[in-house]
């Protein structure tokens, strides 16, 4: 339902959700959390990511290309203006949006979208400030090395680490080589300070051939990067070819593989896929999923509204359709897994902690839902 309101003497107009958030599922975990799903409001696109702009608000992004606002009291959305063109098209598009938890960078909203460089689609990583309805000062922070004609393996998520840096990966772009190439940014995890500088601390800083940028590789296509302030970790998750998704603890200067080795299985013949599953110098997963679920963000929840849970990885699941949990042992060690919210049949691609403590989730049918405790009906 679109609503026309009048606002400083300016009609605009939003889209409106449900006046009162909707419980869609109830259920249990096995870390004994209870919870209930609401639909919040729903998309016109396929919300990718989230923000929080603070506990009333938050900002997400749609692949086709625009940043709007999500009322949470009112469910009401707008859109956001200030936008630059990007280039949606495939698996590309406007990607993520996040800022740093707090201190240095915390009034910068960061971005990774796909932009048109003659012709080819390139990841690219931005940053703007939010004033009003509007993203303003905007700076492309790092226009990647990953330009091509295909559609695939754009990425991409954002990390911050609370030290001043950030992290955020691209995919192969299609082009498997890409994986163990260190003169392109493209099958890449890429490390720099929130100011978009090199640190000097990188691990290919200087060493010809390499790009200074990168923090680790042999990446296929990264969908999920969350950072674990209280063990000093960071954690990717990404798609393999049919099977072998992997959850991985990246390593500065780790090398993870692709497309030398695989847990998946060949699209066409004959087998071209990897020569197995181990190497000496590559970085072995933490986990792998066979079949494959289709991983589509990656959370490391802290947060108190699920005590239970606190510690786990969590994503959305595309291919499975469901809300993926890892628990974790002391020592980073992938020790069980549990799969939620099968029973709503979504794919589910967006996935934020509230202030609240409660999982934010959006799906590609274009609904935003809140998982939260029950206390309180």
């Amino acid at each position: 339902m679109r609503r026309v309101i009048w606002a400083g003497g300016v009609l605009m107009a939003t889209l409106a959700g449900p006046a009162v958030a909707e419980v869609v599922a109830r259920g249990q975990s096995s870390a004994g959390e209870a919870f209930v799903v609401e639909e919040l409001a729903r998309a016109q696109g396929v919300p990718w990511a989230f923000e929080f702009v603070d506990q009333n608000a938050l900002l997400f992004t749609e692949r086709s290309g625009r940043i709007k606002r999500l009322s949470l009291p009112d469910a009401r959305i707008t859109d956001i203006k200030g936008v630059p063109d990007v280039m949606a098209r495939g698996q590309g598009g406007l990607l993520d949006i996040a800022r740093p938890p707090a201190g240095e960078g915390r009034d910068w909203y960061y971005v990774t979208w796909v932009k048109n460089v003659d012709g080819q689609g390139v990841t690219v990583l931005s940053r703007a400030r939010l004033e009003g309805d509007a993203m303003t000062q905007w700076q492309d922070l790092l226009v990647t090395r990953s330009g091509s004609d295909t559609g695939r393996h754009f990425g991409s998520r954002i990390a911050f680490d609370g030290k001043g840096y950030l992290y955020f990966g691209v995919g192969d772009r299609g082009h498997r080589p890409n994986g163990q190439d260190l003169t392109t940014h493209a099958g890449s995890i890429i490390r720099l300070t929130v100011d978009g500088e090199v640190p000097d601390d990188n691990p290919f800083v200087d060493q010809p051939g390499a790009l200074n940028e990168i923090w680790s590789y042999g990446h296929r296509n990264p969908q999920g990067l969350a950072y674990d302030a209280t063990h000093d970790r960071l954690w990717e998750n990404e798609h393999g070819p049919r099977g072998g998704d992997e959850i991985n603890l990246i390593q500065r200067g780790g090398n993870y593989g692709w497309a030398v080795l695989s847990y998946g299985k060949e699209y066409w013949g004959p087998f071209d896929v990897g020569e197995g599953t181990e190497r000496p110098g590559m970085v072995a997963p933490i986990k792998v999923y066979i079949p494959s679920i289709a991983p589509g963000s990656l959370l490391y929840y802290r947060g108190d509204a699920f005590p239970g849970w606190r510690g786990s990885l969590f994503s959305g699941a595309l291919a499975m359709t469901h809300l993926n949990r890892v628990t974790l042992d002391a020592g980073g060690a992938a020790i069980a897994e549990e799969r939620l919210l099968g029973e709503l049949n979504e794919r589910i691609r967006a996935l934020e902690e509230g202030p609240d403590g409660a999982l934010y989730l959006g799906t590609d049918s274009g609904r935003i839902l809140r998982l939260r405790p029950p206390a309180g009906e």
